[in-house]
């Protein structure tokens, strides 16, 4: 990975997490002042719940890409070490899932005029787990990769042996 690459990775991830972190804030201070000018309309307090959260989630897949980056840029992404910041990135985003279809649920009352929304929403909720699926077929293929590492290790030795 170029260094052009990597820096433009963590140019965008770091805009991205100082952007959820000030959204989070702003929206943990309306939550907890008090100063929510909620009519009633929409259960916003809930839904300001669900997206804190989520931008957690967001969080935790920039901070375990930025790690993959690192890890790669040292050459070290084929190790077991890189297991748990895909574990947590697909975990983050089955999460994310889980929370998209929170928001569906909250909002499904208000579209009983037209459902299609809701089922929109659902289907929307269906292809992020897709993509959680996505990455764990790429962690197995790095396990696969790191299997064949070790195997290439282990003849290398044995090669070293007999020479």
């Amino acid at each position: 990975m170029g260094k052009l690459t990597v820096g433009a990775l963590r140019a965008v991830g770091v805009v991205m997490l100082v952007g959820t972190v000030f959204v989070q804030a702003s929206m943990v201070w309306v939550l907890v002042s008090g100063s929510d000018p909620e009519d009633g309309s929409l259960p916003l307090t809930p839904l300001r719940v669900v997206t804190i959260l989520g931008m957690v989630a967001v969080q935790v897949v920039l901070v375990c890409v930025g790690r993959l980056v690192t890890m790669v840029r040292r050459g070290t992404v084929f190790s077991l070490a890189a297991f748990r910041y895909v574990d947590a990135v697909i975990g983050a985003i089955a999460a994310a899932a889980l929370l998209w279809f929170a928001v569906t649920a909250i909002n499904a009352p208000g579209q009983r005029d037209d459902p299609g929304v809701t089922l929109i929403m659902g289907g929307i909720g269906v292809g992020i787990l897709g993509i959680a699926l996505i990455v764990f077929v790429l962690r197995m293929l790095l396990a696969q990769a790191v299997a064949r590492d070790v195997e290439a290790a282990q003849m290398q030795a044995e090669l070293n042996e007999v020479i």
